[in-house]
């Protein structure tokens, strides 16, 4: 983003609009999207206590569905995905996050990047959300890992709103990189 759409940014999420995208900026960021969050949050804390006793261990086939997903625009290296497999406890929240998506930022969906993947997180001995199916990730090229949000990656505010809407948090607002994925935690 460049220094006007960072003020136009700064002004949505209600803080001081000066161009400069800092921990201020970025608390306010956290709090906007935790303020449209339902009270209270449906999804279990982070720790891995919570994670077990919510959605069971990693890898565990049985609590996944295939959400449908046909007719909303969704694919993944260009082809049409007409399902995602999910954890059945994100599946209603998830789907109404994907029908909004599909109505104001088809561009968006049409980067679909997994979701349910038996693996662990990146660069550490944990597994990953996604090993549980409580975690989804669009637009990877131009979100990956490692590019710091609003700066770089381009996820729109928008699209995390949404997200958060129905209590998924964001990493891109969170940790300021990997604006990619959505987690079903709290």
């Amino acid at each position: 983003m460049n220094k006007k759409e960072i003020i136009e940014l700064q002004k949505r999420i209600g803080t001081k609009s000066d161009g400069f995208w800092g921990p201020i900026s970025m608390a306010a960021c956290i709090a906007h999207l935790k303020n449209l969050m339902p009270k209270p949050n449906p999804w279990p804390s982070p720790s891995e206590k919570d994670l077990l006793s919510f959605y069971g261990k990693p890898g565990d086939v049985s609590k996944l569905v295939n959400l449908d997903v046909a007719g909303l625009g969704v694919k993944y290296e260009g082809r049409t995905v007409r399902t995602v497999r999910v954890h059945k406890l994100i599946a209603p929240r998830l789907h109404s996050v994907l029908v909004e998506l599909s109505k104001s930022h088809p561009n968006v969906l049409a980067e679909y990047a997994g979701a349910y993947n038996l693996r662990k997180m990146r660069g550490g001995n944990k597994y990953s959300l996604h090993a549980r199916g409580a975690a989804i990730d669009f637009m990877a090229w131009s979100n990956g890992l490692r590019t710091h949000w609003p700066m770089g990656a381009d996820m729109p505010i928008e699209v995390m709103e949404a997200f958060a809407r129905q209590g998924f948090k964001s990493l891109g607002a969170v940790i300021s990189r990997d604006a990619m994925h959505f987690e079903a935690t709290r």
